[in-house]
């Protein structure tokens, strides 16, 4: 990805996401030389990035010149002293995907491109109503996971600090730590409290995985994609190509839990299924619309496509999916997806922290602006608690008749396989709570 729009999408931490990291790229004038060397001067670089590229140009009803002034007026003894200014600042937005990383938190962050991370393997959200720290989604086969973590769980504590009150970033960097290491997490689940002890590694995590299924109506296509990774193009062309070559009669493409990613690679993806038609709209501060269209005849399959979402499928999964519904490529099966319809571009500062700034927003083909709503199903598939528990005990079941989100795609594959098509029922209500996330 080039330097100039390194475009972001995830309703997770950029360690669960693989994200174009440049400079920010700032020419000061002679009159902000002064600030050489002293704590003002990444408060200012972020003021500039802000002013630049930020995506509301009113800053949230701020005059930001004269909240620079404000800012620069004030004397700081030291980075600390700085930073929690930039916090400030920053705050005065109102936009929780807008934030500042000091170097270490921002190094924590980084993922390159190897799809490789090191943690428990959740991402985690502060809701805007209540301010609890809850799990958006645990990334299969991860600590977390494994040791039974659940969406929706609330974070009441980490290695007995409580959370209430706590800045998101400080419960991530709580959670993480050395591969090797222990934490505590101390869960509310709906009524419950419950303690689980993780150890943190380091997790490889391929995107892709695919499956043909045998069925009474013919072979299925399964295919989960957990991420929109730098390799999540590439696996998932190699996955259909071989899907295709089996000659499976339809497809069921899983976004459940899938936190987003990549924009790019959620374009990518989608004109693998897509003959035609828009992808999605990203606008920017002055209106400036950008349309991201699918080239005629490049889709690698026409054939039957059913797409699972939950509450965990967020930003690029909601592009993904709210193009192939828009379409009417494919039916979607499961619950509300998560809500999350803004990109930001991530900046490397002069000392080696960071800042991820919101700059655009995103609308489906149709123009839905998803953002703080979500994507609603064609089919409302809800999973009771000892299901999701039954499902996390035995991930095999996942993806299989005993998964009855999968059980209810297979059902409407049939109906269309014989009849040639799927009677939709009316759009269900959007019913997501309001989340910011971020992830470890």
């Amino acid at each position: 990805m080039s330097n100039s729009k390194p475009f972001v999408l995830g309703a997770t931490a950029l360690v669960l996401t693989t994200v174009a990291v440049t400079g920010a790229g700032l020419h000061y004038s002679k009159s902000q030389a002064y600030l050489k060397d002293s704590p003002k001067e990444i408060l200012d670089e972020v003021w500039y990035v802000i002013n630049r590229e930020y995506v509301d140009a009113t800053f949230n009803q701020n005059d930001w010149r004269q909240v620079r002034q404000e800012f620069l007026n004030q004397d700081y003894a030291s980075t600390d002293e700085a930073y929690e200014a930039i916090r400030e600042m920053l705050a005065l937005l109102g936009d929780p995907y807008t934030r500042f990383m000091p170097p270490q938190e921002f190094e924590n962050l980084q993922v390159d491109t190897s799809g490789e991370l090191t943690g428990v393997g959740i991402q985690i959200a502060k809701d805007r109503d209540t301010d609890e720290v809850v799990v958006i989604a645990p990334i299969e086969e991860t600590p977390a996971f494994d040791a039974g973590i659940m969406a929706q769980d609330v974070i009441l504590a980490v290695d007995d600090q409580p959370t209430a009150d706590m800045e998101l970033n400080d419960v991530v960097n709580l959670i993480r730590g050395q591969r090797g290491t222990e934490v505590v997490l101390q869960i509310r689940r709906g009524d419950r409290q419950m303690e689980f002890t993780i150890v943190r590694e380091v997790i490889q995590i391929h995107p892709v995985r695919a499956r043909v299924d045998e069925s009474p109506i013919g072979d299925i296509g399964y295919i989960r994609l957990t991420q929109f990774s730098a390799q999540a193009t590439e696996e998932m062309r190699e996955a259909i190509v071989d899907l295709e070559s089996q000659s499976v009669d339809a497809y069921v493409l899983d976004l459940r839990s899938n936190p987003g990613g990549l924009l790019y690679a959620s374009i990518d993806i989608a004109q693998m299924w897509l003959d035609g038609g828009g992808i999605v709209s990203t606008v920017n501060r002055v209106g400036e619309v950008d349309r991201q269209e699918a080239s005629n005849g490049k889709a690698l399959t026409d054939k039957p496509l059913i797409v699972l979402v939950d509450g965990g499928s967020a930003s690029a999964s909601e592009i993904l999916s709210g193009a192939l519904q828009d379409n009417e490529r494919a039916v979607l099966v499961g619950t509300q997806t998560f809500g999350k319809g803004l990109v930001q571009s991530v900046r490397r500062l002069g000392d080696d922290s960071g800042v991820a700034v919101t700059v655009a927003k995103y609308l489906t083909p149709s123009g839905r602006d998803i953002n703080k709503e979500g994507i609603a199903p064609d089919f409302v598939v809800e999973l009771d608690e000892a299901t999701q528990e039954s499902l996390q005990d035995d991930r095999t079941k996942i993806g299989t008749m005993a998964d009855p989100q999968y059980a209810r795609a297979i059902q409407l594959l049939d109906e269309q396989l014989r009849t040639g098509t799927i009677v939709i029922p009316k759009t269900q209500a959007n019913t997501t709570p309001n989340a910011t996330t971020q992830g470890s």
